[in-house]
């Protein structure tokens, strides 16, 4: 069954990656993928990290970012715009909890714009 995949954008890939483990141990079906730190895993965001997550995370039912601080946001923007093809959202719930609810949402094989309402309305 096709989910609503999560892309979670950190400046840290620790960060990214931390969530992404403690997402997937609990909500397994849901595609959840991490952009963290830039190309060198140093500090900040990459677009190409971003947009390349987002192709790995769709399952065609669209995909959900949630983000943390400072650029995280222009960049993903940037990378929605090149993922021409893909629906794509863009969360302003907090990083950790709006992508944990954003997974189990995902998880009841809701539709994009379900999750997003969903996520909206517990932040």
């Amino acid at each position: 069954m096709e989910r609503v995949g999560i892309v979670l954008i950190s400046h840290s890939s620790k960060i990214a990656e931390g969530l992404k483990e403690l997402i997937s141990q609990v909500i397994t079906e849901v595609p959840v993928e991490a952009a963290g730190g830039t190309e060198e895993n140093e500090i900040g965001t990459s677009i190409e990290k971003i947009l390349e997550s987002i192709h790995r995370a769709d399952c065609g039912k669209g995909v959900m970012l949630f983000y943390d601080i400072g650029s995280a946001k222009m960049n993903a923007e940037i990378a929605i715009e090149m993922a021409e093809s893909i629906e794509v959202m863009i969360s302003e719930a907090p990083l950790v909890e709006g992508a944990y609810v954003g997974a189990v949402e995902s998880g009841m094989a809701k539709s994009l714009q379900e999750v997003n309402n969903a996520v909206e309305k517990a932040f």
